[in-house]
């Protein structure tokens, strides 16, 4: 039986945009006819799971049908235990979706280290740039990498070796989620030390999500960006991040089933 394409959304630190990407994507990918499971790692937050429990009561309220996923939420309490949950989570889907905690977990490390789509949020600042890679202060070369990106440049490496046996390479992406209009030097040292430490680890980088306000208003109802028809009158400034948003889906390059094609603009 073909597994899932699996999906990874992990950052060790909180607050860079990483559950409502994974939501849109998710939904994205549900619109294009995909069949998507999901998995919420973090079971005290729950933010992708109540994401998803807020579009089905708009459903009930609205009387309406919107694409989704199937989500649960894993609580532990071991590897083995999880394991079994993806498994029977994979059955009859095209891509398994995981939202992990902003915090160092046993579980998210586990997940991302299969993942086939690891994508790892980050905001424009040394702050976050510092999960992946840590700078010199004065010339703000990159140093040596962090620990969490060891760790996936091991996995990495161990996938490589089981490419052999038909399992496609990791694809680690590095969104430059959240960003804002900020100093250019400081936007100019990201950008350089993030190409430097992508040539050592071997992620690519991409443009995200902009903060927009429009992302929090939406999680009451579990509405998307995507859900054009039930949104009411857009702003410009909210056409602007649809496309944007369709630009990130279609960057990820994620397979359609059965097509070997990628994943482009979203309904």
């Amino acid at each position: 039986m073909s597994q899932p394409h699996r999906i990874v959304f992990a950052n060790e630190k909180g607050g860079t945009g990483k559950s409502t990407t994974a939501v849109h994507v998710a939904v994205a990918l549900a619109y294009q006819g995909a069949k998507v499971a999901a998995i919420d790692l973090d079971p005290r937050q729950r933010t992708f799971y109540r994401y998803f429990e807020n579009r089905l009561e708009t459903e009930r309220r609205r009387e309406i049908e919107l694409p989704g996923a199937m989500v649960g939420v894993f609580g532990g309490p071991n590897i083995e235990t999880l394991d079994a949950m993806i498994e029977e989570a994979s059955e009859g889907m095209d891509f398994l979706i995981f939202d992990t905690p902003g915090r160092d977990d046993k579980y998210a490390r586990h997940v991302a280290a299969q993942a086939d789509t690891l994508v790892t949020p980050l905001n424009d600042s040394f702050v976050d740039f510092d999960l992946i890679g840590h700078v010199d202060p004065e010339t703000f070369r990159v140093k040596k990498l962090s620990f969490y990106a060891e760790l996936i440049f091991e996995a990495r490496k161990k996938r490589g070796l089981a490419t052999m046996g038909g399992r496609r390479e990791m694809d680690w992406v590095v969104l430059r989620n959240r960003t804002q209009h900020i100093e250019a030097r400081n936007m100019r040292r990201i950008e350089e030390a993030l190409f430097e430490l992508s040539k050592r680890v071997g992620f690519r980088t991409m443009a995200g999500l902009s903060e927009r306000v429009i992302y929090r208003e939406l999680f009451p109802s579990g509405l998307t960006l995507l859900d054009k028809g039930h949104l009411g009158d857009m702003a410009t400034s909210h056409l602007v991040a649809r496309q944007e948003l369709r630009s990130l889906v279609k960057g990820l390059n994620l397979p359609m089933p059965d097509k070997g094609e990628s994943v482009g603009q979203a309904a």
